[in-house]
C-alpha cells in the first residue's frame, strides 16, 4: 500500500465469512447436499481439521481449526466436505469483477474478502447507505453470506466488518467507532496479542489510552502505526486489481464493404496485427472474437474457440473461414459494414518456439487441428471430450466438457491404464442412474446366478468379483457397492453391483450399472 492521508476518503469493506460453504451450496446440486451442517476439512499435520464451516455448523459451537473428530463429538450429523482452496480464489475472483460495478478502485482483502476505495461513488447510489444495500443485494443474489462496513480507512472499515457490527461510519467518527472492538482486531500473532491479554487491555479503547512510546518499545515501532490505521488517524491506499489491457485488432473502414471476399481480407489483416500484439506480449490465446458492425449501427458477434492458444495468423484465418461458412444465418451486409474488430480473450502464456528440422513433431497436433476445425465447422457444443474426475464412483468419474474448452489433449489426461492383456474393468456403456434388478445367489456374498432385467431372465454361466467400491466419506447416505462382471449363457456381459450389506437396513438391492457387450 502506498501512503498517503484524505480527511474524506471513504473505503466499503466485503467480507465473506462462510466464503467456502456459501461456494459449496451453489455449486452442489440440492440432491447431493447433506441434512447435517456443512464443514470443510483438510489434513493439517496428519489430521483432518475443519478448514472452513458454515453459519450452521458455527451455531453448533464448531471452528476452523478443531478437528474432525472433535466435530462430530459435538455433531455427528456434520456433512463435511475436502476443502477447495483454489475454487476459493477463483471465487473472490469473479466478485472483484462483479463488485468492480460500485468502483473502479477494488483490491482483494485477503483470504476472504474485498476492499472497495468508494471515494466519490455513493452519490450514484443514492448516498452510503444505498451503496450498502445494493452491495448486499449483490451478494445475496450470488448466494453469499456477507458483512459489510464502510468508513475513512481501509482498516477501519476491516476492522468493523471482521470484528464489529459493519454498517456505515459517519465521517470524523472512525476513532469513536473502533475503541469498543477487541484487540483482536490489530490481528496480531498469537504471543503478542496473549500479552496484551494479560497486561489487561482488552480493547482497541484500552491501547489509544496508552502512550504510543511504551506500546512501541513492547511490540515494535509499527505498531503505534497500525493502531493509528485501524482508529482512523492515519490513511493508506489501496492497491487496486487492474486487468491487463485487452488485445484486439480494430479497423473503420472509409467505404461500406457490400460483399464477403473483402470482409475476409479485413479479417486476414486484423489477424496479423492480433498474431503481433500477442508475440509482443508472449501470450497466446484460446478465444476469438469478431464483431462486425454496419452502416445502419446493427452489429454481429462471431466467436471461435481452440484447444491450445494460439497466435498463428494464417491458422486461425482458415479457422474463421470454416466458422463463417457454417453459420446457420449468413452475414448480411445490408447496407454494407463499416468497422470491423478482432479481441483475443482467455489469453494464457505461450514462448517462441525455434524451429528445429530434427525435433519431433508435437503429439496429437494434427489431432488438436482437427478438433478446431470440427468445432469452427459444427460449433463448440457440437464436438465433447470426456474428462476424469477425482472420484472412484463410476457415475462420477468423469464428465464432459466442450472439446475446444478441454484443455489437454485426451493421451495427456489422466486416465487409469489396465493391466496389459487384461479384460475392461469399466464398461463403454453405463447407465445413470443404474438400473434396479431381480437377481437370486446361491450364498449372501457369492455372485449371482441369474437375474431378471426388462422381462428377460437372464441365467448366469461366468462371473467374475467382487471389486468393491466403498461410498464416498462426505457423502453419508452412500452404501458400499460389490461389483460382479458376469456373461449369461447367450453370451451377454453385463455389469452388476450389490448395494449394501446383507443383515443390514435397508437390505441389500442389485443394480445393472453397464453392458460390456
Amino acid at each position: 500500500m502506498n501512503s498517503g492521508h484524505s480527511s474524506n476518503r471513504r473505503h466499503l469493506a466485503i467480507w465473506f465469512p462462510f466464503l467456502s460453504a456459501d461456494r459449496l451450496a451453489r455449486a452442489r446440486p440440492e440432491t447431493e447436499t447433506g441434512e447435517g451442517p456443512v464443514v470443510l476439512v483438510e489434513k493439517d499435520r496428519g489430521a483432518m481439521r475443519l478448514a472452513a464451516v458454515s453459519r450452521a455448523a458455527l451455531s453448533l459451537g464448531l471452528s476452523p481449526g478443531m478437528s474432525l473428530a472433535d466435530a462430530r463429538a459435538r455433531a455427528p450429523e456434520l456433512d463435511a466436505v475436502p476443502h477447495d482452496a483454489e475454487a476459493d480464489a477463483a471465487l473472490l475472483v469473479q466478485a472483484v469483477q462483479a463488485f468492480g460495478r460500485f468502483s473502479p478502485m477494488v483490491a482483494r482483502d485477503l483470504p476472504d474478502g474485498l476492499m472497495l476505495d468508494v471515494t466519490g461513488c455513493a452519490h450514484l447510489f443514492g448516498g452510503e447507505p444505498g451503496l450498502i444495500t445494493a452491495a448486499r443485494t449483490l451478494a445475496d443474489q450470488a448466494g453469499l453470506d456477507v458483512r459489510l462496513a464502510l468508513a475513512r480507512t481501509p482498516q477501519t472499515a476491516r476492522a468493523l466488518a471482521r470484528f464489529g457490527a459493519g454498517g456505515v461510519v459517519p465521517e470524523g467518527r472512525d476513532r469513536e467507532a473502533v475503541r469498543p472492538l477487541p484487540i483482536a482486531a490489530l490481528e496480531l500473532n498469537p504471543a503478542d496479542a496473549l500479552a496484551l491479554r494479560r497486561a489487561g487491555l482488552k480493547t482497541l479503547g484500552d491501547l489509544d489510552d496508552r502512550p504510543r512510546a511504551p506500546l512501541a518499545a513492547r511490540f515494535g515501532a509499527g505498531f503505534p502505526h497500525r493502531l493509528d490505521l485501524i482508529l482512523g488517524l492515519a490513511d493508506a491506499r489501496i492497491t487496486p486489481v487492474r486487468p491487463a489491457p485487452p488485445i484486439l485488432a480494430d479497423r473503420i473502414l472509409a467505404e461500406p464493404l457490400l460483399d464477403t471476399d473483402p470482409v475476409q481480407a479485413v479479417i486476414a489483416d486484423l489477424l496479423e496485427e492480433t498474431q503481433q500484439a500477442l508475440e509482443t506480449r508472449g501470450l497466446g490465446a484460446r478465444l476469438f472474437i469478431l464483431t462486425v458492425y454496419r452502416v445502419d449501427g446493427a452489429r454481429r458477434r462471431i466467436g471461435l474457440g481452440v484447444r491450445s492458444p494460439l497466435r498463428d495468423a494464417a491458422g486461425l484465418f482458415r479457422l474463421f473461414r470454416e466458422r463463417l461458412a457454417a453459420l446457420s444465418a449468413p452475414l448480411d451486409p445490408g447496407f454494407g459494414f463499416d468497422q470491423l474488430r478482432i479481441e483475443a480473450r482467455a489469453l494464457r502464456p505461450l514462448a517462441a518456439e525455434q524451429p528445429d528440422l530434427d525435433a519431433p513433431p508435437r503429439p496429437l497436433a494434427d489431432f488438436d487441428q482437427l478438433i478446431d476445425r470440427l468445432t469452427a465447422r459444427l460449433g463448440p457444443e457440437a464436438v465433447a471430450a470426456a474428462r476424469p474426475l477425482g472420484s472412484h464412483l463410476p457415475e462420477r468419474a468423469e464428465t464432459w466438457v466442450s472439446a475446444s474448452k478441454g484443455g489437454n489433449s485426451p493421451a495427456e489426461v489422466d486416465w487409469l491404464e489396465p493391466e496389459p492383456g487384461a479384460p475392461p474393468t469399466r464398461p463403454l456403456h453405463l447407465f445413470d442412474p443404474p438400473q434396479p434388478v431381480e437377481a437370486l445367489a446361491l450364498a449372501p456374498d457369492s455372485p449371482p446366478a441369474m437375474f431378471h432385467w426388462r422381462r428377460v431372465r437372464h441365467r448366469i454361466v461366468r462371473a467374475e468379483g467382487p471389486e468393491r467400491i466403498e461410498g464416498e466419506w462426505w457423502r453419508r447416505r452412500e452404501r458400499v457397492r460389490d461389483y460382479y462382471r458376469v456373461e449369461d449363457d447367450q453370451g451377454r456381459r453385463f455389469w452388476l453391483f450389490r448395494a449394501g450389506h446383507f443383515g443390514g437396513d435397508p437390505p441389500p438391492r442389485w443394480y445393472l450399472h453397464g453392458l460390456f457387450a
